[in-house]
């Protein structure tokens, strides 16, 4: 197995002093610095010759060679043109990475298509491929590359991400939290979530001003498979939360008072056993889940099936956040 430049802080600031160049704050450029870190998250992505990795924010490639010592491709895009370019140089040994100078957002709602076209090429060459997001996410894009590539249509199996503490807890939180949100709901709907680690901001440099978390998440495809209209429900999701503390009747009534009457609201809340005084906020996963595609059904002409007015429990389990999430001294040893 190849060896990798072991990028510490001394390297980098070495590195980079030794181009003219500093860190970028407006692109969020905090660089992993405690190795171990890197291949405790490499490690927990499970890489083997049949994945393809995207890692969003390739800085000078300190967890790239890493990624690719283990993966079968490696699809590494950052946006800073002096970044990619160290990069090149950390990965001139690998004949498995492709480096791509740009921004990987099309929009905020979408993910750029160069990338992804690419991304689709490499699963099509690598038989029984399997896609991971394994990156340093960069704290200004890491709800909509996440939330992003959960709404594409990639076939995407794991996600392992270091991003921002306040964004994990609310990927994981759970319903009646104040952290439980529109993004908490997309993202359990159709995966698992876990919190591996909290991070200080020692372990970055430049140092940030809030903590960090290393977060897994791995797709449901019978989850994702109940979900009526996809598309739909994120707009209902995030239309809901916007009123997180009214209650569902009224917000319904508002948000579709096109499509449907205060009358036809009450009748479907009642067929689908919704008291329609409960707040948005207090829906477990499941609930939303089957309010959403209620909903959707409704609009469309749709016969709700028997299931579907049944209070659902817990139909969509989701993983809670793990309690295993300070780091250790050297997480390496802590790999449980």
């Amino acid at each position: 197995m190849k060896d990798v430049q072991r990028q510490t802080r001394t390297h980098l600031m070495s590195l980079l002093r030794r181009h003219g160049l500093n860190p970028r704050g407006d692109l969020g450029q905090n660089f992993l610095i405690d190795v171990n870190l890197i291949e405790f998250a490499v490690r927990k992505a499970d890489l083997d010759s049949r994945d393809v990795v995207l890692e969003v924010g390739t800085g000078t490639g300190g967890m790239t060679c890493f990624l690719a010592r283990q993966a079968g491709h490696v699809i590494s895009v950052d946006i800073d043109k002096n970044m990619s370019a160290l990069a090149q140089e950390a990965v001139a040994d690998f004949d498995n990475v492709t480096l791509i100078n740009q921004d990987i957002l099309k929009n905020k709602n979408t993910l750029a298509p160069e990338v992804t076209d690419i991304l689709r090429q490499k699963l099509t060459e690598i038989p029984d491929s399997r896609l991971k997001l394994v990156a340093n996410l960069p704290y200004s894009v890491g709800t909509p590359v996440m939330s992003n590539l959960v709404a594409s249509d990639l076939p995407w199996e794991r996600m392992v991400c270091t991003i921002q503490w306040e964004l994990a807890e609310k990927m994981a939180s759970e319903h009646a939290c104040s952290t439980y949100a529109s993004l908490s709901v997309w993202i359990q709907s159709q995966a698992s979530v876990r919190i591996l680690r909290r991070l200080g901001p020692n372990v970055f440099w430049p140092r940030p001003k809030v903590d960090s978390a290393i977060i897994s998440i791995w797709r449901r495809e019978a989850a994702a498979a109940r979900i009526v209209d996809r598309p739909f429900f994120l707009d209902f999701l995030r239309r809901m939360f916007s009123q997180r503390r009214k209650h569902i009747r009224s917000v319904l009534c508002s948000m579709y008072r096109k499509q449907l009457s205060k009358a036809e609201v009450d009748a479907l809340l009642a067929e689908l056993n919704f008291n329609p005084e409960t707040r948005g906020e207090l829906l477990e996963v499941a609930e939303l889940v089957r309010l959403g595609n209620g909903v959707s059904r409704r609009i469309q002409g749709i016969p709700q099936p028997p299931e579907a007015l049944i209070p659902t429990g817990s139909i969509l389990p989701t993983e809670s956040a793990s309690s295993e999430v300070s780091a250790p001294a050297n997480p390496a040893d802590a790999d449980s």
